[in-house]
């Protein structure tokens, strides 16, 4: 498995995490708890944004990491 593959599969765990933290804070009346998942959310999407940004300057830099889509 290549580089660029392994950061492609933790950009989408990253977002699956994300997904999920979002759904919890939708299903929570507690508003404490709420506040919470969604902040948790908003900084795994910080680091996802700054890995995303990575992956695309390695991509620019070095093609053979390109991962194609299917």
């Amino acid at each position: 498995m290549t580089i660029g593959e392994k950061m492609h599969m933790t950009l989408t765990s990253l977002e699956g995490a994300i997904a999920n933290l979002k759904q919890f804070a939708l299903d929570t009346q507690d508003k404490n708890a709420r506040k919470m998942f969604n902040d948790y959310a908003s900084q795994l999407e910080d680091i996802s944004n700054g890995l995303r940004g990575r992956v695309n300057y390695i991509e620019r830099q070095e093609p053979q990491y390109k991962v194609r889509q299917q």
